[in-house]
């Protein structure tokens, strides 16, 4: 019994081969007394595992036991010893079992421990322990890794995958679109338990996302300006449907790699889109024009009427001055009507004159002849008082003698 457990041990402590660094062997199978002449090769395990159970037994034996009792007593020290060393080695493995239950958990990751295949744990990053298996058993799980899913294609835009990149939309058009999703993970045995195929649930649930979100816009929304705004609410649809299955998983970002019409249809839309290009340009030409003349039409209408008010205020100032000027000329003539009678036409006549000699010079310069020296020359003086002045007297002598009289 003590030769087979010695083997076992022998096996479990050698490299490879349990006779591997021993010497050459007898007929029985024991090795040759070792002579002052050192090995080659390592030390013997046979000859340190005798050490190690000599010094046992010496630990364990009495003082009296030993010396020439008889083949009984031999017996019975090969017993206990043999029961001592199955002890030792069972405490060894023991040992060893229980070692093997430690494990690191790195930073950044979590563990899972499972006892019977049933979650127990959560382990933190560093040392940890955990019962050795077959009792508990334990999975490391990457926290801080980005992963990523793409829908659409496969590793680059080109290699679409039509039965996931087209989608219909709002207006009953048909859209391709390839679009790549950012996620981790927040709860690591969520994660592992509550997913069959964690990569395909996430991917199922973005393409599913995103195409309600597609099926609620326009087409033209979807191809430009709302690119940012499709992502944004695919990416909120799809933690809102992740929470709900609880699959533990946050969605970091959503990218859209490519929105375009399907191939088919490529050059048609092409064609749609270079016409209404052109559509625009007509229209910004067309408003250039229009906020080129409108101003200056603008202008022109508010200087007409400036210049009619200005016109108008005139002419009104001019008639209440006319108007004021005669209800004092009125007055004035009701004191002294003869007076007033003769001063009115001999303003009129001056005036009359006046316009005649302006008309009568603006001709002649007109037509380059100019007036005679005698013409232009005015009058010599005379001593006798003119007619008119004379009469004007006699008028205002006669006013004066009816002023007096009233």
């Amino acid at each position: 019994m003590f030769g087979s457990i010695r083997k076992k041990l022998g096996l479990i402590f050698s490299l490879n081969d349990p006779r591997w660094g021993r010497g050459p062997q007898d007929e029985d199978g024991k090795e040759p007394r070792q002579t002052g002449r050192p090995n080659d090769g390592p030390p013997d395990l046979d000859q340190l595992w005798r050490e190690f159970n000599q010094r046992i037994n010496r630990l364990f034996r009495g003082k009296g036991g030993g010396g020439a009792g008889g083949g009984s007593s031999n017996d019975g020290d090969d017993a206990r010893n043999a029961g001592i060393s199955a002890g030792v080695a069972g405490a060894v493995i023991l040992f060893l079992w229980l070692v093997s239950g430690f494990f690191i958990v790195q930073e950044g990751q979590t563990g899972i421990v499972l006892t019977f295949g049933k979650y127990s744990h959560s382990a933190q990053p560093g040392f940890n322990w955990r019962w050795p298996y077959p009792i508990q058993t334990q999975e490391t799980v990457n926290l801080s890794q980005v992963r990523t899913v793409e829908v659409g294609y496969r590793s680059n835009v080109r290699n679409k995958l039509a039965r996931e990149s087209l989608m219909l939309t709002d207006d009953e058009n048909i859209i391709d679109i390839q679009f790549a999703v950012q996620y981790r993970l927040k709860d690591a045995s969520a994660w592992v338990f509550n997913n069959r195929d964690q990569e395909e649930t996430v991917k199922q649930v973005a393409e599913t996302a995103i195409r309600e979100v597609v099926g609620k816009s326009k087409m033209d929304f979807v191809l430009y300006e709302g690119r940012e705004k499709v992502a944004f609410d695919t990416s909120t649809l799809m933690q809102q449907i992740l929470d709900r299955y609880a699959t533990g998983v946050l969605v970091a970002n959503v990218t859209m790699q490519a929105v375009q019409p399907p191939e088919q249809v490529q050059a048609a839309f092409d064609d749609a889109v270079k016409a209404g290009q052109d559509r625009e340009r007509q229209k910004n030409e067309g408003q250039a024009y229009a906020n080129d003349v409108v101003p200056k039409a603008r202008g022109a209408a508010s200087r007409l009427m400036q210049e009619s008010e200005g016109y108008r205020a005139r002419v009104v100032a001019n008639a209440e001055g006319e108007a004021a000027r005669f209800n004092k000329v009125l007055v004035e003539y009701q004191r002294a009507p003869a007076v007033m009678r003769d001063r009115l036409y001999i303003e009129a006549m001056q005036q009359i004159f006046a316009n005649k000699l302006i008309a009568q010079t603006a001709a002649e310069a007109a037509s380059g002849v100019t007036a005679p020296a005698t013409a232009a020359t005015p009058p010599a003086a005379s001593n006798e008082p003119p007619l008119n002045e004379g009469r004007i007297d006699r008028n205002r002598e006669r006013s004066l003698r009816d002023r007096e009289s009233r």
